[in-house]
């Protein structure tokens, strides 16, 4: 019996597809996987140095109302001991400038408060973070 004749292919040879080895398709995922954490790295560090900015803030206008604080008690006690040396006099005023430092540190403390009340971290960091192990089981539509 003879064989029939084939095209010169032999048959031991693989066929050979279009479809990337599996090398390259871990070399995709290496590289998505790289500028995926790359690019959490960036998001973190913008939303750290927002989130510094805004505690600064917060923190100068706090130490504002210290120092004012400092004031009232100064001027209190001025005013006080003026008060009690004079019986009316200098020890009025030195009470009205005790008072306006109070109002003030009343605010500057008020102010400084919500500036470190809207502090909130880095919460799209950590959100899209969360993400990642379900979008590598390719779950991706779950994460939402």
């Amino acid at each position: 019996m003879t064989t029939p004749y084939t095209s010169g292919a032999s048959s031991l040879e693989p066929e050979r597809n279009d479809a990337p080895s599996l090398g390259e398709r871990l070399g995709d995922v290496t590289r998505d996987l790289s500028t995926l954490m790359r690019q959490e790295v960036a998001l973190a560090k913008a939303e750290a140095t927002q989130s510094a900015s805004k505690a600064g803030k917060g923190i100068g206008l706090l130490a504002g109302a210290a120092l004012a604080g400092y004031f009232v008690l100064l001027f209190l006690s001025i005013a006080l001991w003026v008060a009690i040396g004079s019986q009316i006099g200098y020890g009025w005023s030195a009470l009205i400038v005790a008072v306006i430092w109070a109002i003030i540190a009343a605010v500057l403390a008020s102010i400084g408060k919500k500036e470190l009340d809207k502090v909130r971290g880095v919460p799209r960091t950590a959100e899209t973070l969360g993400k990642i192990p379900n979008a590598l089981k390719g779950q991706e539509e779950k994460n939402q």
